[in-house]
């Protein structure tokens, strides 16, 4: 329908809370966004305003961003903006929250490792060999590194 799509780019401010509720697995965690702009008067990149929202994560999302995020890890979140107003206690508060669609490790920063959820023995020991995707530079037909190198040589984000 009419929803407020939203996709922000941040780090993780907050250590994911997960919770066993009725509906089904759910987490939540802060995100930081700091704008980033170019001074010209002293010729660096400064940081501007950090804003901050509540990242929601429901069912299967839920479980792998408990087990996959730690705090200050560069992420991109894509979902629903929902922003909302209250008062309590005679203060007026505003919330900023994202019902997370979706959720992933931001690669400009760093390589991560993928693992599908559930199946880490087929993970390890893949039953089809794995294509070969690279073109060696020399037009050769074997791979400058073959998949075995490639998967030690990755680094997971810390």
């Amino acid at each position: 329908m009419n929803e407020t799509m939203v996709c922000a780019v941040g780090r993780v401010a907050t250590q994911p809370v997960y919770r066993e509720v009725a509906s089904g697995p759910s987490a939540r965690f802060r995100l930081a966004v700091t704008a980033r702009y170019w001074d010209r008067e002293k010729n660096t990149w400064t940081d501007g305003h950090t804003n901050f929202f509540t990242v929601w994560a429901n069912r299967q999302l839920a479980t792998n961003t408990a087990a996959s995020l730690t705090v200050g890890e560069p992420v991109i979140v894509q979902g629903r903006l929902k922003v909302r107003t209250d008062v309590r206690e005679g203060q007026s508060w505003t919330s900023a929250d994202i019902d997370a669609v979706s959720i992933g490790h931001d690669l400009a920063w760093g390589t991560s490792a993928f693992r599908r959820a559930g199946k880490a023995e087929t993970a390890l020991a893949p039953t089809q060999p794995e294509p070969n995707w690279e073109t060696p530079p020399d037009g050769s037909a074997e791979p400058a590194h073959s998949a075995a190198q490639r998967q030690s040589e990755s680094v997971v984000l810390t």
